[in-house]
């Protein structure tokens, strides 16, 4: 049967066509490790999006020059954006050098400082949009319109699983943020290779992921059902040809039967000791980075942990809001660092931290704000951290300009990111594609660079 699957692009029917044993073999077909281009330094990927936009300037890019200048017009003039935009705002927060590096990070991500020798810190990303929307999918799924799989979704494809009982991409939010579920579909790719949203808000695995377990009927019962449903539909894919949505819902079936026996587990943040759990935090966030470390250790190929519902890190009126984001951020994130290096699982994990785009380093006045001590959005220049799987350490990456409003040297787009990530997971951008309506797609579409500077 592996012959069929030498190709990055089996067709149904060749799926179909290599189940001599039926659907009950479709997952592990479609979703095992086939194996990355060349040999990878990363296995996994913790995504921790920061929905809203959270402000460059505020966080991890210095710039005394707002503090000279606070109160007074840019020099310059502002950069347009998507409201109107006055004086430039200084940070009401300090800024530090922390660890051997001296890597300068805000007074409000003291937790995550203490890791500087191991962010990497790209003070010079850029996307095209000023708005969530097209900025959530270039980040997400390296496009600026819908219709695209996301970065979870093509790790699946072009790696697999290493744990066939349970999702090879999973999406931690308590609700959903801007956009929903689109921002971790599979698209045009096979639908088994999509995110499976867990809502985070729930405590107890049995309200985390409800109605997984079958309580009328026992495992092997329920193995016999869904042997007889797979010949029931093997025999009407026969006679109709192939049908995607039925083959997901196949695939939907098999996965959670598989899921009973590990997930609970998995998701159970009750079974790690209380000083552990002290050290994430409370909340939503908080349970979302824990379980995302459990996921990772059980060989999960991709988490991605939203902050909250909607945009909360979105702050046009006043940017002290950032203070108690962090708050609830900066603890969960530091405290998942510590364990992924203790462990050793940093070598092997690329950890993202970072939004959809920054925020103006002027103040906004548009008349939608109550109160003008916040920032709109900013999408000409901002910064991303990243971790781990073989990124290098205790440096900041490019630059914006004095202010803060755009990046000016050695500027990074999303595409530029997310080949470089491919790359350290031992893929090529390039090469890994999915013929899909006359043409091959891409994760970068056709751009992108691996940046060598980032690589440890």
């Amino acid at each position: 049967m592996s012959s069929y699957f030498t190709n990055m692009n089996p067709t149904r029917r060749e799926i179909l066509a290599a189940m001599g044993s039926g659907f009950g073999m479709l997952s592990a077909a479609t979703t095992v490790n086939r194996g990355p281009h060349f040999t990878p330094k990363a296995k996994h990927v913790i995504y921790l999006f920061l929905n809203g936009g959270p402000s460059q300037v505020d966080t991890f890019d210095p710039k005394p020059a707002l503090t000279k200048y606070h109160g007074k017009p840019a020099p310059s003039g502002n950069l347009r954006t998507e409201r109107k935009t006055g004086a430039l705002l200084g940070s009401p927060f300090q800024f530090r050098r922390y660890g051997q590096s001296g890597l300068e990070i805000s007074e409000i991500f003291d937790n995550l400082g203490r890791h500087a020798d191991d962010l990497c810190v790209i003070r010079s990303m850029h996307t095209e949009r000023p708005n969530h929307e097209p900025s959530l999918f270039m980040l997400n799924c390296g496009h600026v319109l819908p219709g695209h799989p996301s970065m979870g979704s093509w790790l699946n494809y072009g790696l697999g699983t290493e744990n066939q009982n349970l999702p090879g991409f999973v999406v931690l939010c308590p609700g959903l943020p801007v956009i929903g579920p689109q921002l971790w579909s599979s698209a045009y790719l096979p639908a088994i290779f999509q995110g499976t949203h867990i809502p985070n808000n729930e405590k107890e695995p049995e309200k985390l992921i409800q109605h997984l377990r079958n309580k009328l009927l026992a495992q092997p019962e329920q193995r016999k059902q869904l042997d007889l449903l797979s010949q029931l539909n093997r025999m009407h894919l026969k006679r109709e040809g192939g049908d995607p949505q039925l083959e997901s819902r196949i695939e939907s079936m098999e996965i959670a039967y598989r899921m009973q026996t590990e997930a609970f587990d998995a998701f159970d943040v009750a079974k790690e000791p209380e000083k552990v759990r002290e050290r994430y935090g409370d909340g939503d966030f908080a349970r979302g980075c824990l379980i995302a470390r459990r996921l990772v250790e059980r060989g999960v190929r991709m988490v991605q942990v939203y902050y909250g519902n909607g945009q909360p890190w979105d702050n046009h009126d006043d940017i002290l809001v950032h203070r108690k984001l962090a708050q609830t951020s900066d603890k969960p994130m530091a405290a998942l660092l510590d364990d992924l290096k203790a462990s050793g699982l940093l070598k092997e994990t690329i950890v993202i931290i970072g939004g959809e785009f920054g925020r103006t380093p002027a103040v906004e006045v548009s008349g939608l704000v109550k109160f003008q001590n916040g920032r709109d959005h900013n999408n000409h220049g901002f910064s991303l951290v990243v971790a781990g799987g073989g990124f290098k350490g205790g440096i900041a990456y490019g630059a914006t300009d004095e202010f803060g409003f755009k990046a000016v040297e050695n500027r990074v787009h999303p595409h530029d990111l997310h080949a470089t990530a491919l790359h350290l997971l031992g893929l090529d951008h390039k090469r890994l594609t999915y013929r899909y309506s006359g043409r091959d797609f891409r994760l970068t579409d056709v751009f992108g660079n691996v940046i060598h500077d980032l690589l440890a």
